[in-house]
């Protein structure tokens, strides 16, 4: 967590986070978890389970700062102005947050269970393709990752695919906000607030879907990888005033 306050009121904080998280079993409520199954592939044996939490995010950091415009009273320019036109352009700041994050992991899915072991919510992971080559990751919200990586593991097998093996995609989201302090009178403060969120439009994006194969039979789903959804919004802007006393 880096500090720093410029002359001039200029004031930036950059904060970064490294972590790794690994255990076999991030939650005990089968549908808390989006990204993974959230019940263990075979019961007896939970190290088949051992890897990264779904929570795992590596690495985290946030960019702000916070700029007095140097306009109006006791500043740089316009430092004379009175009245209306005084008050008008005085007591304005400029804030920004940039916010980075890597993406969360998930385990591909089948919709069915090959092991036969009677547990009906399908934690059984596929296996890897040994015909495969490259990487899996492919990278695009129009397919994730290759389906072609994995195979349905054999009739009463577990699959040998890791949970939590794979890492879906980052966020980046940049907010902007001018603000104005007005002081009325001796008790009275006014701020004004113009904010914008996700300033630069830019999509982040969800877990793909994960369901690779719904048949033991059948070729992988035509929407294994794709993602439909993304993880903010679109850009909002919003106007707001406050009454301090």
């Amino acid at each position: 967590d880096l500090r720093r306050r410029l002359a001039a009121g200029l004031e930036l904080r950059g904060v970064y986070t490294w972590s790794k998280s690994l255990d076999d079993g991030s939650t005990l409520n089968a549908s808390a978890s989006a990204n993974a199954p959230g019940l263990a592939e075979d019961a007896r044996n939970l190290r088949l389970d051992w890897g990264p939490s779904t929570f795992d995010a590596r690495q985290a950091a946030a960019i702000s700062g916070s700029y007095d415009l140097p306009v109006g009273h006791g500043r740089r320019f316009a430092a004379s102005a009175q009245g209306v036109g005084g008050f008008l352009v005085s007591g304005w700041s400029l804030d920004a947050i940039e916010t980075l994050r890597s993406g969360f992991p998930f385990t591909p899915e089948m919709s069915f269970n090959p092991s036969n072991n009677g547990d009906a919510t399908n934690p059984v992971r596929p296996s890897l393709n040994p015909a495969f080559s490259g990487s899996a990751i492919l990278g695009s919200p129009n397919r994730w990752f290759n389906p072609n990586a994995f195979v349905v593991p054999p009739n009463g097998t577990y699959g040998n695919l890791g949970r939590d093996v794979l890492y879906g995609p980052g966020l980046a989201e940049l907010d902007l906000a001018l603000v104005k302090d007005s002081h009325i009178g001796e008790t009275l403060d006014v701020q004004f607030r113009a904010e914008a969120f996700n300033i630069a439009n830019q999509a982040s994006f969800n877990t793909p879907n994960l369901i690779v194969f719904t048949s033991p039979t059948a070729a992988p789903s035509p929407t294994a990888g794709v993602i439909t959804s993304t993880a903010t919004t679109s850009r909002q802007l919003q106007l707001a005033l406050k009454l301090l006393w």
